[in-house]
């Protein structure tokens, strides 16, 4: 990692930093072809979804319509577009004309058309396999190359789990391992940098402000992460700055991303982290999530990037080292304990979950199962105990947990305190380890 910070490319200026959330989630989307996954240690005494939350589904919570989900393939997040606008500072939003007007309305107007505005941003382009060892899974993605020596910015929720990355750079066919530099995990961003790679291709990022309603795009990336030629969608811009809203099933805990580019273009899973361009070959945002009413081979038509102006802002942070509340800087710590919130965010203090023989309920995050030899499993943390604090700040829900962990960094030293189905009170320091990308 020193020898990457050392070479920071020039990235083109962005927005201030938006302030966005995001909830992780591994869903039951086709897997890509890749290498085999590693065989995920066992649970105990819990089988599981994979720790930090991946593996659970979603619901739709109040106000709130159409379903998304994002567009990793192998990773199923749920999103649902706001119904209205989440910050009183947004501009207005701007919405395409009626289908059938033609007023400010274009589209790329051949095949010949599309596939040269491609072949300009293809040799730019990555696309991102990972092993999810946790869950015995695997995942595909897209990437765009930031800097000649193979930093390419994505999706979070691309490199989510991950416990092994590989890229393949479409420009020169080498298929590279890859390691985290960094993530803004509430923007779903993310930086990695390609291992020993040189020469490559950058990426022609335009500039996201000049974008309007009606303007002819093209959605390109690793469709159902088949690997290969990427494939290329084609649309138009239908709305800017729109809302996002995602509910985690397990957690009830509802979230969103703001500011993002709406299109019809019926983008692909597997596209996340891949660009969205414009008719003269640059790109102005990076497709991120799409409408849940989608057929795996015929895409959808509501598709969602974030304005690549606030992606590259955010990258250019991480290529620089600054971390920040949001933003996390080089190997994730991890604790190795899977976790999830009851109703009102509080965990019962009987046996798995329900009622004990004191009859209270203890507000914190419930614990289903430890990873074998795990910090957590020699702890002492077992399937019922509920963990009510790290380092003296009090946790309420499974994102709670994890935001208070994403600050530390393997080998650091923290206080878990959790209290057990009989309701006797612990408090354990506790040495993290280097764990999957969260």
């Amino acid at each position: 990692m020193e020898d990457e910070n050392k070479q920071q490319p020039s990235l083109p200026p962005g927005d201030d930093v938006p302030n966005w959330t995001m909830v992780n989630s591994q869903g039951t989307a086709q897997a890509p072809n890749g290498p085999s996954a590693m065989t995920p240690p066992p649970f105990q005494p819990a089988p599981a979804p994979a720790p930090r939350g991946n593996g659970r589904g979603f619901i739709i919570g109040a106000g709130v319509t159409a379903l998304a989900i994002l567009l990793g393939a192998g990773i199923g997040h749920s999103f649902w577009p706001a119904s209205t606008s989440t910050s009183s500072q947004s501009a207005p939003v701007q919405t395409a004309p009626p289908q059938g007007s033609s007023s400010g309305t274009e589209r790329t107007s051949s095949t010949a058309e599309t596939q040269a505005i491609a072949a300009k941003v293809n040799p730019s382009l990555v696309d991102i396999n990972t092993n999810l060892g946790y869950q015995g899974a695997q995942a595909a993605g897209t990437g765009m190359v930031m800097s000649s020596n193979g930093l390419v910015l994505t999706n979070n929720h691309v490199i989510n789990g991950a416990t092994k990355i590989s890229a393949t750079d479409i420009g020169n066919g080498k298929t590279y391992t890859a390691v985290v530099v960094g993530y803004n995990r509430t923007s779903d961003v993310a930086v990695i940098q390609l291992q020993n790679a040189s020469g490559l291709s950058v990426a022609p990022f335009g500039n996201s402000k000049t974008v309007s309603v009606g303007q002819a795009v093209v959605g390109i990336g690793n469709a159902g992460g088949t690997g290969g030629t990427p494939s290329t969608a084609v649309g138009t811009v239908t709305a800017l700055d729109q809302s996002i809203t995602a509910s985690d099933e397990s957690s009830s805990n509802t979230e969103q991303l703001t500011g993002l580019i709406q299109t019809d273009a019926p983008i692909q899973p597997g596209e996340s982290g891949g660009p969205l361009v414009t008719t003269s070959s640059k790109i102005i945002g990076m497709d991120t999530a799409a409408s849940a009413n989608f057929s795996f081979n015929q895409g959808t038509t509501q598709g969602f990037a974030i304005p690549i102006n606030s992606a590259l802002s955010i990258a250019h942070q991480i290529v620089a080292g600054h971390a920040s509340d949001t933003i996390h800087i080089g190997a994730t710590a991890f604790l190795g304990v899977q976790v999830q919130a009851t109703s009102g965010g509080t965990s019962s203090s009987g046996q798995d979950g329900g009622s004990g023989a004191t009859g209270t309920s203890i507000p914190g995050v419930s614990v289903v199962g430890t990873l074998a030899d795990s910090p957590a499993a020699k702890a002492g943390l077992v399937n019922g105990d509920t963990i009510t604090a790290v380092n003296n700040v009090t946790v309420n829900s499974p994102s709670d947990l994890t935001a208070a962990l994403s600050r530390f960094h393997p080998g650091d030293k923290v206080t878990i305190k959790w209290t057990d189905a009989n309701g006797q009170k612990h408090a354990e320091s506790i040495t993290l380890e280097t764990g999957p990308a969260a």
